[in-house]
């Protein structure tokens, strides 16, 4: 018998529970790649992050769900972002960054690839005309899952702490 692959729909306010779990589980990944780049964030904050984005005005981002036999095994956010001022040199571009998430025990089962097909179609449909992904330097299976889905280095951001 053959597997069905996911199903991805708009995220609503029963899924907050979900997402709360997708993204502090991500959070412990990250704080094991780098401790003085990320933390774990409140369940509460988190929460109501999610529940303040579902209730938002509707088409200003996206917050999409993957679902496998009816459980939400992963998200995706379509943030966007906004336009440099006019006295500044960058040109206007309708652009969002995304942020993925995946259950790991269903990573390999096409749940990233078919969140960031859904991420595209809406940022299609809703004029975005670029979509970028922040992942730290460290993170090697984000880094090698988005270069294969098309998504390629775009600059470099340094950083320096003042007075060092």
């Amino acid at each position: 018998m053959r597997r069905s692959g996911p199903a991805v729909r708009p995220a609503e306010l029963s899924d907050v529970p979900a997402l709360v779990e997708l993204r502090l589980a991500n959070a412990a990944a990250h704080l094991a790649l780098d401790p003085d780049v990320y933390r774990l964030p409140q369940r509460e904050a988190v929460a109501q992050h999610f529940t303040t984005a579902l209730t938002a005005e509707a088409g200003r981002d996206a917050i999409l769900v993957a679902e496998l036999n009816g459980q939400v095994v992963g998200m995706v956010e379509v943030l966007r972002l906004p336009e440099p001022p006019a006295h500044q040199i960058l040109r206007p571009e309708p652009s969002a960054q995304i942020h993925t998430v995946v259950s790991d025990s269903t990573r390999g089962r096409g749940v990233g690839a078919a969140l960031l097909d859904a991420a595209d179609r809406w940022a299609t449909e809703n004029g975005i005309t670029s979509l970028s992904a922040g992942i730290h330097h460290r993170n090697d299976g984000a880094v090698h899952f988005y270069r294969r889905h098309g998504y390629a280095p775009s600059g470099t951001s340094l950083n320096r702490q003042p007075g060092a």
